[in-house]
Formats: C-alpha cells, structure tokens, sequence
C-alpha cells in the first residue's frame, strides 16, 4: 500500500513513467468515475504505454470529443420561450428575494410577458413562503403537475411536496431526478420567460440544468464584500464553461439608509459587484439597497414589486434590472 500511495503521489507530480513501473509490479485498482468516460481504457493504455513523451494536447483533444458526446442532449422545456437562472456563488446574499422580485418586475415593466418561477434550491426552498403559496400540485390529464400561482406567476418548488419542517436528506441522484421531474412534468403553459432560482454554489444541479435545457443567460446575485465576491466570480466562471451567456451581475444590499436620518451606510462594502463586473467584462446589472420593508414584506410573502411598486428606493431598483435583464436575453436571442 505504501507503494501505490507513492506512485499515486508521483502520478499527481506528473511521473508518467511511474505509473508504468506500477502496472509492472501487477497491482491492481479499481477506478469509479463519477461521469460516463467513453473507452477511458485505451486512453490511459496510450498515456501511459509512451511515458510521458506523447503530444499530451492531442490525447486530452480526443478525450474531450469522446466526454462530450457522453453528455445529455439539450432539450426545451415546451412551452417555454426562454430559461433565466438566477444564482450566486454564496448564500444569504438575497439571490431567492431578487429572483422573486425578478420575475414579478419583468411582468411589470412588460404587462405582455408571460413569467414563470421555478425552484431549483430543492435542499432549502425558498420560493413558498416568498410566494406565500402553500399546498400540493394537482395533476393535470397528462399526469404532469400544475403549477401553484400567485400574483399571476406560476410556481413550482420541492417545497410543495413535502411538510414545510421536513429536512430532505438526499444522495446527488435523488436530487438529479427531482430536478429533472420540476424541469419536465410540470404543465407550465405558454411562457415568455422561466426564471429559475438556482441553488447557490457551482455544483450538481447548476451542471444539470445548464447541460440538460438550453439557458437564455445567468444572473449573479453578489453583495459587495470581498468574500461574496470570490464566489460571484466563481459562478460567472463555471456558467461560461457549460456555455451559459451571464446576463450580468446585480449588487444585493448596496447601502442602508437610515429611516430616521437617512444617513447612509455602506454595510457590505461599496460597489464591489460593479467594479468585478468591470473587471471581468460583464454587464453590471443594478444595484438593490438594504432596506427593512424588503425583508418584511418578503417574510410575508408579499414581494416588494407588488406591495410597494411606486417606492422610489426599493423597487425602481428592481424595475432597472429586471428591464436590464430581459433587454439583455432579447438582444442575445435576436443576435443568436
């Protein structure tokens, strides 16, 4: 064991030759790859056969090719015109509150447009309660689960189908297929847009949706401090790997304005969002301000675009990037 421990360290250096002088002692190992891997056998024969002294770009070219046509065919959600995912690198920065007030601002400043909500966070469903929707799906001829509504936006959730303090401890498969049965047996109708409230982080599920339907573009919720922003970029990174347009960058809990002075503060650090989204070539979105009536209304599942529409501080912010998003995904779609 101790052996292959150092061979397998040396491996990780880059020791191809190494690796050939394990085979020759006939130690055997057995390898589970987390992803389908076409032929890997061959691969690694011809890798390691030549000892490090082969064009590794053209072997790494051809694997490429082979794990590409392993991946799922994209396929539309019918009905569906265009997928926006929101999503953030980190949580707790308000990415589920701005996806809410996303999809409802989009109808707002386009009365014609038909708005979707979908809930991929399926560990921690936010969208019930921002929703204030409560009760299961029923199921339409077809078997397929009809959405819940509220404020003229149909909404679907893990949330709804199981108890509202009810921990769902599942395995990344489960997840999977539970992604896959909001994405694909859910009567959503005629849509202009689905907006999809994504997990936060760059994993499983992000991977899932960005492989398996075609996304219009990502939005990236970030706060302004440093540590929020590492993770802001790591998502922007990911989405341009799966070949996700990002949309732009929204800068969540900007400043707070005191109500009695009105003296204003700068809690999370100033425009981080917008000098990343410079930095890295991305459309700075907007900014949303830190204040009190989002928070309350939101825990009263009444979004701050339809309970305060006219507020000049809180929800003209809102109007700036939905309007600013949606302008975004219909030039993408008119160019593509």
């Amino acid at each position: 064991m101790a052996i292959y421990l150092s061979c397998r360290d040396r491996l990780q250096e880059g020791s191809h030759l190494d690796v050939a002088a394990l085979w020759k002692c006939n130690v055997k190992a057995r390898l589970r790859l987390e992803f389908y891997f076409h032929r890997a056998t061959q691969n690694m024969e011809d890798f390691i056969s030549c000892g490090g002294l082969v064009d590794n770009k053209g072997l790494q070219d051809r694997q490429k090719q082979q794990m590409a046509r392993s991946l799922p065919k994209q396929k539309p959600i019918p009905g569906v015109k265009q997928v926006i995912v929101v999503a953030s690198g980190k949580g707790g920065v308000g990415k589920s509150t701005t996806a809410v007030n996303l999809a409802l601002g989009i109808m707002a400043v386009d009365h014609s447009k038909t708005v979707g909500l979908l809930d991929a966070d399926v560990y921690g469903p936010s969208i019930p309660k921002l929703m204030n929707l409560k009760g299961n799906p029923e199921l339409s001829d077809d078997n397929r689960m009809i959405p819940l509504i509220n404020y003229g936006v149909p909404c679907m959730s893990m949330g709804f189908l199981v108890e509202d303090t009810s921990p769902i401890v599942w395995r990344g498969l489960m997840v999977m297929s539970a992604i896959e049965r909001l994405l694909r047996q859910v009567q959503w109708g005629a849509l202009d847009y689905l907006v999809v409230d994504m997990p936060p982080g760059t994993g499983d599920v992000q991977l899932s949706i960005s492989q398996n339907i075609p996304v219009a573009g990502a939005v990236i919720v970030s706060t302004p401090q440093d540590v929020a922003l590492l993770d802001a970029r790591r998502g922007v990174e990911m989405f341009k790997k799966v070949n996700v347009p990002v949309l732009g960058l929204i800068q969540n809990m900007n400043v707070f304005q005191c109500p009695n002075c009105n003296h204003q503060t700068h809690i999370f650090g100033s425009d981080g969002v917008r000098q990343l989204a410079e930095k890295i070539g991305v459309k700075f979105l907007g900014d949303i301000p830190l204040h009190l009536t989002i928070r309350e209304m939101s825990d009263k599942g009444q979004p701050i675009v339809i309970s305060y529409p006219d507020s000049l501080e809180v929800s003209t912010s809102l109007y700036i990037v939905a309007f600013s998003s949606i302008v975004t995904v219909d030039l993408l779609f008119f160019v593509s």
